[in-house]
């Protein structure tokens, strides 16, 4: 059993993994002002960024769905891995060489097992890439030249060979350390009588990467005819690889993705390979299934996905390309940004294309998109011949609850302008009210969502002091440390207080950092550490040249509040005296009054002049 990691080295680990540059391998990130980054949440579904990151103290939160933690965490949630697994891979990513207690280091035994699987596709993958070159390998090198791909373009994607053998792979792996069940689990081999048996044989091999760059699996095209298996074949689920949300090429095209606002959706491995070499490096590809939700969720994340982006499906143009792109419409309306779709009229896909017309060719099929709405409508009305007053009709029963569909309103009834005239009916307001007529059924019912209270102002309040006090402590000073968990209406609250205060307070997190941020974090009970992190990370909205007097502002309102209460508590008690008979109690409570009304006065008059 592995010992347990250093408690220094974790935290060297967090130290040399800055959050921004992790999270931003995942999720695009903007200048989100007051040294804070925003992105779209990688954990739900949302349309407005409400995921912020905070460099300064290594903390993530989301608004919307309240995940949040430091950077270690962060990989454990999206790549579902344990705390040790976590660890190890930032280690890894950081130069940083683990010592592990209990027994100490022990260099390739004491790692969590999704470390194992991607050190083991990795060597997999340069164990291929060092077979393209054998003699075996000349039908792979035929394969790539006759496609148009030069050695240095398998060299960039990484292309390699799988040689005809029962355990070529598997002898090679083992003798680097991994054993026969890590093989397996990992989908490289497979169960056979004698031993592993090599899942790709004398096959052609592309290395399918995650968006950080981590092979996680191959997909191995047919090189002989002797070979009775599938035209395509590629790693089967596993810990480390799951088809539904892999892209081909989103390594190597994340970055252009970005920066263009624009994401380019083939079919395979060629054309992925074809469009980056002709100048469109956005493309990227499913691997052995049909595009879904989860590969749009990460396209999403990558294009910082609020509208200004495109999302354009290349399909082949025969009958099972029509159907895919219309597959792709029923998820459409999942994008906020523009969706479209390119067919190359001739039915040749892009690599195909490439070879017989050349780059420019491959350029202007991306160019000459078409939104996939009209395409899905077209493509219906297709079907029917729209010669006759029959065939109209036919056509127009058939692509209204397409057009229905459309939730955008105005898109809506511009696309009703335009299937009345490619249906050549002439009659709008018919075209109208029969769209109108789906339009308006009542959508499959949804579990309603209670709706989330408004805030009280104190409680309000309350954090924002208590935000101060993890952000900013310096900004409150001592006065807010004997406030008293009192001075909290809401327990949580109160319970954060209290944890300030048992952590040294105000002056021992000075001015803030991620430093004071690790102790409270350390100190907190489970419970708590939501509400710690998200008020770590929410930014402080205020200009810096004033953040010491809004800090006054804050405590002093807080410090009133708290004042108030004690005045109606007071003048609860007095109602309850008799003025006569309780003289001196009745005259002591006045003077408190009075000392207290004053007090108030005084920070109301702080707090404004603040």
């Amino acid at each position: 059993m592995a010992g347990r990691i250093s408690d220094d080295d974790i935290a060297l680990v967090r130290e040399r993994s800055p959050i921004a540059d992790v999270v931003g391998e995942y999720v695009q990130l903007r200048n989100a002002g007051g040294g804070n980054l925003k992105g779209l949440c990688p954990f739900h579904e949302e349309k407005s960024p409400s995921f912020n990151v905070t460099p300064a103290r290594g903390m993530y939160y989301c608004f919307g769905c309240s995940e949040g933690g430091d950077v270690i965490s962060f990989l454990q949630r999206i790549d579902a891995l344990t705390f040790a697994e976590s660890v190890e891979r930032l280690a890894g990513r950081a130069g940083v060489q683990l010592r592990y207690e209990q027994g100490g280091y022990v260099p390739g035994r004491q790692q969590g097992e999704r470390s194992r699987l991607i050190e083991a596709h990795k060597a997999a993958a340069e164990f291929y890439v060092s077979q393209l070159t054998s003699p075996e390998a000349a039908v792979a090198r035929k394969f790539l030249s006759e496609r148009g791909f030069e050695r240095a373009d398998a060299d960039h994607f990484g292309v390699g060979y799988a040689p005809n053998e029962w355990e070529a792979l598997s002898r090679h792996l083992m003798g680097r350390g991994f054993g026969v069940q890590e093989l397996i689990k990992g989908g490289l081999a497979r169960e056979g009588r004698r031993g592993p048996i090599d899942r790709f044989r004398g096959r052609l091999i592309w290395p399918i990467r995650d968006i950080t760059g981590d092979v996680i699996g191959f997909g191995a095209r047919k090189l002989h005819e002797s070979d009775d298996g599938p035209k395509y074949l590629n790693t089967p689920e596993s810990p480390i690889y799951h088809k539904s949300s892999v892209l081909y090429g989103v390594d190597l095209a994340k970055r252009e993705i970005s920066k263009r606002s624009q994401a380019v959706v083939v079919e395979g491995y060629t054309d992925v390979m074809a469009l980056h070499l002709a100048g469109v490096p956005t493309a990227v590809a499913t691997c052995g299934t049909a595009f879904g939700e989860d590969h749009i969720k990460v396209l999403r994340r990558i294009l910082f996905d609020q509208g200004q982006g495109e999302v354009i499906f290349t399909f082949d143009g025969d009958s099972a390309g029509q159907k895919a792109a219309l597959r792709a419409f029923q998820d459409e309306q999942k994008f906020v940004t523009q969706t479209f779709v390119a067919v190359q009229p001739d039915g040749l896909d892009p690599c195909d294309l490439r070879v017989q017309k050349g780059d420019a060719a491959v350029r202007d099929l991306v160019a000459s998109r078409e939104p996939l709405f009209a395409f899905a409508i077209r493509n219906v009305i297709g079907r029917y011949d729209t010669s006759t007053n029959e065939g109209r009709l036919a056509a127009l029963d058939a692509v209204v609850p397409v057009v229905g569909s459309i939730k955008d309103p105005t898109l809506r009834k511009m696309y009703t302008v335009d299937v009345d005239r490619w249906l050549g009916i002439m009659d709008e307001s018919l075209v109208s009210a029969r769209v109108a007529e789906v339009a308006a059924r009542p959508a499959e019912p949804r579990a309603r969502t209670k709706a989330a209270a408004p805030m009280d102002p104190v409680a309000r309040l309350e954090l924002e002091a208590l935000k101060l006090a993890i952000q900013r402590p310096a900004l409150l000073g001592p006065e807010f440390d004997v406030l008293g968990a009192g001075a909290f209406t809401v327990p949580e609250h109160a319970a954060l207080f209290a944890l300030v205060a048992s952590c040294g307070g105000t002056a021992a997190g000075g001015p803030g950092g991620r430093q004071w941020v690790e102790t409270l974090l350390a100190a907190a009970s489970e419970d708590l550490r939501p509400l710690l992190t998200r008020l770590a990370v929410d930014p402080v909205k205020v200009e810096t040249n004033v953040e010491e007097r809004y800090g006054m502002a804050v405590l002093a309102k807080l410090q009133e509040v708290t004042v108030g209460r004690q005045l109606d508590a007071l003048k609860a008690t007095m109602q309850r005296l008799n003025p006569v008979d309780q003289v001196a109690d009745y005259n002591r409570m006045f003077a408190e009054l009075v000392a207290l009304e004053q007090q108030r006065r005084v920070l109301r008059e702080r707090a404004a002049g603040a």
